[in-house]
């Protein structure tokens, strides 16, 4: 899972009747070596204006290639930023280039093909209020196994699957693993939200960011299933990090 993170913080400014936005990058892994989007701009919409008259194009943006899974376990990187009107964002745009690609475990790397209906643009709703002085963070999680979609013949579609996290609303969980070398899938579920995933790396550690508030089941998978454990009532707080130490894995 990929995601570009937009950030909202408040400034120590005077009231200038504009917002900062920026848009980081970041990633849950996915079962890929490497996965590389082609990010060229990014957009967002006024929700007052007409469908296209309204969108206006972050000016401090870093195009290039990104492998989203060098963004896992809590790393990201800035994509874009800017200063913008206080307004309702309603929706935001990525736009893509053409050199995407996908390598896959044996080595082999194939290009990633953008369905023509997307080649405009991969949006997302967002429905966020920017107040005047305050730098606002949001976080866009791609699900990189969801968004590579096999046509056949050895080649892939890019269809992004992608859902929004505002920082506001949301906290996170992070913790480490041991035995580290179990690596195990992470899930942290709930029946009032979406369960959300991620993967503890080669130290065992694990973060898995964009956590609504709540009260959750989170749940380690390892190969086989017999290195499993489930940590009950893990409650998590608004914008805050839980952390639950270290969870020891049954050997």
């Amino acid at each position: 899972m990929l995601g570009c993170l937009v950030w909202f913080s408040a400034c120590d400014s005077e009231n200038t009747g504009e917002a900062t936005m920026e848009v980081r990058m970041t990633d849950s892994p996915g079962d890929y070596e490497e996965v590389n989007v082609d990010v060229q701009s990014v957009q967002v919409h006024k929700e007052a204006d007409g469908d296209e008259s309204g969108w206006i194009t972050l000016d401090e943006i870093n195009p290039g290639i990104y492998n989203l899974l060098d963004f896992a376990n809590g790393k990201d990187t800035l994509l874009a930023s800017s200063t913008l009107p206080a307004s309702r964002i309603s929706q935001i745009r990525l736009i893509l280039g053409q050199n995407n690609s996908l390598k896959l475990k044996d080595g082999t790397v194939t290009p990633l093909v953008t369905p023509s209906g997307q080649q405009s643009g991969v949006k997302l709703q967002i429905n966020a209020d920017l107040e005047s002085d305050v730098t606002y963070v949001l976080l866009l999680d791609f699900d990189a196994a969801k968004s590579i979609v096999p046509r056949g013949n050895g080649q892939y579609n890019l269809k992004p699957v992608v859902r929004t996290i505002t920082n506001a609303v949301a906290g996170g969980i992070r913790g480490s693993v041991a035995p580290a070398e179990y690596m195990p899938g992470i899930y942290v579920i709930s029946a009032a939200n979406d369960t959300i995933g991620g993967f503890a790396n080669e130290n065992g550690d694990f973060l898995v960011k964009g956590v609504p508030a709540g009260i959750y089941t989170v749940k380690f998978y390892t190969e086989g299933d017999a290195h499993n454990r489930t940590l009950e009532n893990v409650s998590v707080t608004q914008n805050q990090i839980k952390d639950v130490g270290t969870v020891e894995l049954p050997e």
